[in-house]
């Protein structure tokens, strides 16, 4: 079941959103809160949470900050759990409106799945039409919707694996975490666009994120990036890796990751982001050098000062 809570009207349209995921511990709800909360800079429109219970899968998402949408009885009572998913939201495709609001729950043929999704699929409009020229229904305006019907399709159904092959057909930048009662799948687009990494907790738990700081903010440790074409599974035997795809010959990083969005403290493709500014800023005095006595990174110098 999806609770829905509206507590803003209209937010002018930004670029990134956050992802949080993790499979294991009892109070899954709380400590996804925790990592969306340090990532609260990547959306700041909406907010939401599913949570399973190895059964059935529950959701809340609201607009406004994480901490206008959830409170603590809501976290330990409406989405107990065991395993979580996550999202912040700046609207790309998609309206700013709550339907949009992710992780976006639906049920279909195999059961219950909550989808959080960072980036943008440019054949979306195309993939839409079609299904809808063929009656599917859909309830959002999001790019993120046609995955569900790409999932529900009776002919990828039926497949052993039908996941990569879903994600197949979609063109674009996406980093997604996946969550079914029995299950957490989290992936990456083959160019790498946006990021996303594995941490675990000092329990052994397994999470995801879009940033590092998120597993800071929980006292989990920064294992490795989700691979570029990669899918990983995470559920109570423990953590699994297959591919869909090949990774790109060329990463296509997003650039404004390290010059503008990230947290400096996180660490995205493989750098810390200050440092990455911090180098941005000795290359600039090298090709437009200027008397000044100090370059600052914008923004959040404060946080790196």
């Amino acid at each position: 079941m999806l609770h829905t809570a509206d507590t803003s009207d209209e937010y002018e349209k930004k670029e990134k959103c956050g992802l949080f995921g993790i499979w294991g511990p009892k109070e899954a709800s709380q400590i996804t809160y925790q990592g969306l909360f340090a990532q609260q800079h990547r959306g700041q429109e909406s907010a939401g949470i599913a949570v399973s219970d190895g059964h059935t899968l529950n959701g809340h998402t609201g607009m406004g900050l994480v901490s206008q949408v959830f409170n603590p009885r809501m976290l330990r009572e409406e989405l107990a759990g065991h395993a979580a998913v996550g999202h912040v939201r700046y609207s790309t495709t998609g309206s700013s409106k709550l339907c949009n609001a992710q992780p976006l729950l639906r049920q279909y043929l195999m059961g219950p799945v909550a989808v959080a999704h960072n980036g943008n699929l440019i054949n979306a409009a195309l993939l839409r039409q079609q299904y809808e020229e063929h009656g599917h229904i859909f309830q959002s305006t999001t790019d993120t919707e046609i995955i569900v019907h790409l999932l529900a399709k009776p002919r990828h159904v039926e497949k052993h694996d039908p996941l990569p092959h879903v994600l197949k057909h979609l063109q674009g930048a996406f980093s997604l975490i996946f969550l079914f009662p029995n299950r957490l799948e989290a992936c990456r687009d083959p160019w790498g666009i946006r990021p996303l990494a594995l941490g675990r907790t000092a329990d052994g738990h397994w999470c995801v994120a879009s940033e590092t700081c998120a597993f800071d903010a929980i006292g989990a440790v920064f294992e490795r990036e989700v691979e570029p074409g990669e899918i990983v599974r995470i559920d109570d035997s423990g953590i699994q890796s297959r591919r869909f795809d090949h990774p790109a010959t060329e990463r296509a990083h997003c650039v404004f990751e390290h010059v503008y969005f990230a947290n400096p403290a996180s660490k995205i493709f493989g750098q810390t982001v200050h440092i990455a500014r911090r180098e941005m800023g000795r290359q600039l005095a090298r090709e437009a050098p200027v008397q000044a006595d100090y370059i600052m990174p914008m923004p959040d110098s404060g946080r790196s000062a």
